[in-house]
C-alpha cells in the first residue's frame, strides 16, 4: 500500500493524495482512488482525454461549478450531484478529484439475508426492480434499506431538480442512468454522478451513447451511422428526457416501462436488444397494442414471485394517478419515438409534487408500501395488498381567481387523511413548492383531523382565511367542521385560492 500524490492543474501549487493497494475500483473509463481520510476520491482516466475533452474538465470544475454552487440555492445542488472539484495530473496521466458521497448512500445492511452489499454504494439499480423486493426473492433488499412507496416520489423530485438545473445552464448529462445515480429511499435523497462526462451541443460532444435500458431509441436505431452522419443521434437533452422517464417509471413500478415480450424472430441478442429499446420500442403497457405486454423474457417461470408488479392488472402505471398518467403516456407514448414531446423535468418535479397531494395511508399496517395514491373511484383500496379503505376522504379541490369574482379550476387536488398538512402553497398559487422556496414558507400553515367524528381543519398561520359557505372568518387557532359542498377562502391575497368540499368514500365512516 502506498500513498502518491498528485497535482492540480487548475490550482498551481496544490496537491492531492490518495492510496494506492494496487486494486484500484474500477469506473467506466477511470480507476479510483480514496484519499488517505477518505474525504474524497482521486479518479485517474485509464487513457489519457484529449484536448478538447481536458478543457471540458477544466470547465466543469471552474466556470460551471461556480454557476452551480456560488450562487443563490448552491448549497442545495452541491448535495444533489458528486461534482468534480478540481483536475490533477500524474505520470502524464488526468484525473479528477471528487469528494467522497455521504454515508447515508452506502448500504448499512443491503440484502436482507446477508451481509454481502454492507458498505456498497447505493447505485439506482438496486430500487428499481422487484428482484430486489420481492419477499420470495433470494435477493430481497432488507426492509431497513426499501423505504415506502412515497419515498421514490421525493427521489424522482430530486432527480429531476438535477436534471431541470442541468439543462437550464445549456449541459445534457448524456448517460443519466440508474448507475449513475444513488438513491437513499430512506432519506428520500439522490445524488447524480459521473459529472465529467457532460455534454454541451456543438461544444464538447459525448463520450459514450450511455446505459442499456436508459439509451433513447433513436440513440439505438441510428448508431450504426458515421457520427458526422446528420441522421446520426447522439445524447443530448431530449436523451435525458428518455432516461429520466424511465427512471422515474422504474422507481414507482419496479419494472422497465419497454422490457417486455415482443418477438422479432431469431436474432443475435444484441440484435434483438436494439430492436427492442430502439427502433421496435414499444411500452408494455400501451392502451392499444398489448404485443409487449410481456415478462416472460425477463423473469421467465418466476414471474408469480415478483407480484404484483409483474401483473399490470393490478399494478398499472394509472395508480400513479392522473397527473403522472399524462407524462408517462407523454413518454412512452407520444414521445417515445418523437423526442421533442418528451416531457421536461420541471414537468415530471411538479406532476411528483401535485400527486404527493393525492396519498393515502394504507389501513393496512403491515404493507410493504404504506401509501397509495387516491383513485377517483367508488371503492378506494390499496392497489398493493388489496385492503380496502373504509374512512371517508373529503376531497378538496383547488380554485383561483381568474378576474373578479370568477373562480377557476386549478388542476390541484388535496386529498384528506387523519393529520394532512396544508402549506403556503396549497393557499396561494404564486408560492411554488421547488428547491428555490424560502424557509419560512416551507412551514405549514394548518392541518386536518378526524375528531368527534368529524373531519375538521384548523387554521394555524392563514391571516385570512374564511368559511364562506357560514360567512365566518377562520381565526389562528380556530377549527372548522369540513362538510360535503362547502367552500373556504384560504387567503385574500393575490394569488389566494379557494377550496371545494366534496365526500368520497363516504359509507364506510371513519
Amino acid at each position: 500500500m502506498t500513498v502518491k500524490v498528485v497535482h492540480s492543474i487548475i490550482h498551481p501549487g496544490k496537491t492531492y493524495q490518495y492510496v494506492d493497494d494496487g486494486e484500484p475500483m474500477k469506473g467506466g473509463m477511470k480507476d479510483v482512488f480514496f484519499s488517505p481520510d477518505k474525504s474524497y476520491v482521486v479518479a485517474i482516466y485509464r487513457t489519457t482525454p484529449d484536448n478538447n475533452a481536458k478543457e471540458r474538465l477544466r470547465k466543469i470544475v471552474t466556470q460551471y461549478f461556480d454557476s452551480f454552487f456560488n450562487k443563490e440555492g448552491g448549497s442545495y445542488y452541491k448535495a444533489l450531484y458528486s461534482w468534480p472539484v478540481d483536475v490533477v495530473e500524474t505520470d502524464h496521466k488526468t484525473g479528477i478529484i471528487v469528494p467522497v458521497y455521504n454515508d447515508n448512500f452506502f448500504f448499512k445492511k443491503g440484502y436482507a439475508n446477508n451481509d454481502l452489499l454492507k458498505g456498497r454504494e447505493k447505485e439506482g439499480k438496486w430500487f428499481a426492480s422487484a428482484r430486489f423486493r420481492s419477499p420470495k426473492s433470494r435477493t430481497k433488499l432488507a426492509d431497513s434499506e426499501l423505504g415506502d412507496w412515497l419515498s421514490y416520489f421525493q427521489v424522482g423530485v430530486n432527480i429531476a431538480r438535477g436534471v431541470k438545473r442541468l439543462h437550464a445552464a445549456g449541459l445534457a448529462h448524456s448517460d443519466l442512468s440508474y448507475k449513475n445515480v444513488l438513491i437513499d429511499p430512506v432519506s428520500k435523497t439522490a445524488a447524480i454522478i459521473d459529472i465529467d462526462g457532460l455534454v454541451v451541443p456543438n461544444l464538447y460532444p459525448p463520450d459514450v451513447l450511455g446505459t442499456a435500458d436508459f439509451i433513447a431509441p433513436e440513440v439505438l436505431a441510428t448508431k450504426h451511422l458515421d457520427k458526422n452522419d446528420p441522421a446520426r443521434k447522439l445524447p443530448n437533452r431530449l436523451t435525458d428526457l428518455h432516461a429520466l422517464a424511465v427512471l422515474i417509471y422504474m422507481y414507482l413500478f419496479y419494472r422497465h416501462p419497454l422490457r417486455g415480450g415482443n418477438y422479432f424472430g431469431p436474432l443475435e441478442s444484441e440484435q434483438e436488444e436494439e430492436l427492442l429499446m430502439g427502433e421496435k420500442a414499444l411500452f408494455i403497457e400501451h392502451p392499444t397494442d398489448s404485443s409487449n405486454r410481456n415478462f416472460a423474457r425477463e423473469y421467465g417461470d418466476n414471474m408469480a414471485i415478483y407480484h404484483p408488479w409483474t401483473d399490470l392488472a393490478k399494478t398499472p402505471y394509472t395508480i400513479a394517478g392522473p397527473y403522472l398518467k399524462e407524462l408517462f403516456d407523454q413518454a412512452f407514448i407520444t414521445g417515445l419515438h418523437d423526442p421533442l414531446q418528451r416531457p421536461t423535468a420541471d414537468a415530471w418535479e411538479q406532476a411528483l409534487i401535485k400527486t404527493n397531494d393525492l396519498k393515502l395511508r394504507c389501513a393496512n399496517d403491515n404493507c410493504s408500501q404504506k401509501w397509495f395514491i387516491y383513485n377517483n373511484t367508488k371503492h378506494t383500496c390499496c392497489p398493493f395488498c388489496g385492503t380496502q379503505y373504509n374512512a371517508s376522504i373529503p376531497v378538496l379541490d383547488l380554485y383561483y381567481q381568474f378576474k373578479p369574482n370568477v373562480w377557476k379550476p386549478d388542476n390541484l387536488r388535496l386529498v384528506i387523511y387523519h393529520h394532512t398538512t396544508l402549506h403556503y402553497w396549497h393557499a396561494n398559487r404564486h408560492i411554488m413548492r421547488n428547491e428555490r422556496l424560502a424557509d419560512g414558507l416551507k412551514d405549514r400553515v394548518g392541518y386536518f383531523s378526524y375528531h368527534n367524528g368529524q373531519w375538521l381543519f384548523v387554521n394555524e398561520k392563514l391571516t385570512s382565511a374564511k368559511d364562506i359557505t357560514r360567512g365566518v372568518e377562520i381565526e389562528i387557532g380556530a377549527a372548522v367542521v369540513l362538510e360535503d359542498g362547502n367552500k373556504l377562502l384560504l387567503s385574500k391575497e393575490e394569488g389566494g385560492r379557494i377550496v371545494t368540499i366534496t365526500f368520497a368514500n363516504k359509507p364506510g365512516g371513519s
